[in-house]
């Protein structure tokens, strides 16, 4: 075989094994997502995903149609106002009571990027509290979200928030699911929403 055939097949066998991203938000509607509770979800003039605060001022959800259990997430955020929000996973939702773990999104010193079981024990791991520097509020900030088995990593722009393991996430499965959180006064823009699965 010639050494450019043997350099092409490896190329493709990288490509294969190294999977490609699928974009979960096509800035146009909300199609392949579904809204639960009665806060505001919608996308701009621009082409952002808006999570808003309603006038019930309660929780809501924005979750995949479909199910994801090994995967790598990104998706890119902006704050405004109290900003407090959230990205689930592997998570399973009734009204607005969801079942899952939660990447935080917040604002400053409140632990973005740590992992929260909702309904359940609570915070699970917390970053190191040096590390909120990291968040760049009320600018674009990229969030990066790995869960392979029971294992969990999160990045805040490039940088290693939580890596931890632990035996119920490793046996779920679930949606993806945005979150805004209760009290009212929230705005959150979110874009280029994509996930490898692994």
């Amino acid at each position: 075989m010639k050494l450019r055939h043997i350099a092409a097949l490896t190329v493709l066998f990288l490509a294969m094994a190294c999977g490609s991203s699928t974009s979960l938000f096509n800035g146009k509607n909300l199609d392949g997502w579904e809204i639960y509770g009665t806060e505001k979800w919608y996308v701009d003039n621009e082409g952002l995903l808006v999570s808003e605060s309603g006038p019930n001022k309660q929780y809501g959800y924005l979750a995949t149609d479909k199910t994801y259990r090994d995967f790598e997430l990104t998706a890119e955020f902006k704050q405004e106002a109290d900003g407090n929000s959230g990205i689930f996973f592997r998570s399973s939702i009734e009204g607005t009571k969801i079942s899952g773990w939660q990447a935080e999104v917040a604002p400053p010193d409140h632990d973005t990027g740590g992992i929260y079981e909702s309904y359940g024990r609570g915070w699970l791991i917390k970053p190191e509290k040096e590390k909120d520097k990291y968040l760049a509020y009320g600018d674009w900030n990229k969030m990066k979200i790995r869960v392979e088995g029971n294992h969990v990593t999160t990045w805040l722009n490039g940088h290693e928030m939580i890596s931890f393991t632990d035996d119920e996430i490793g046996q779920a499965n679930g949606k993806i699911a945005l979150q805004i959180h209760d009290g009212g006064g929230i705005k959150v823009y979110w874009k280029d929403i994509k996930i490898k699965e692994l």
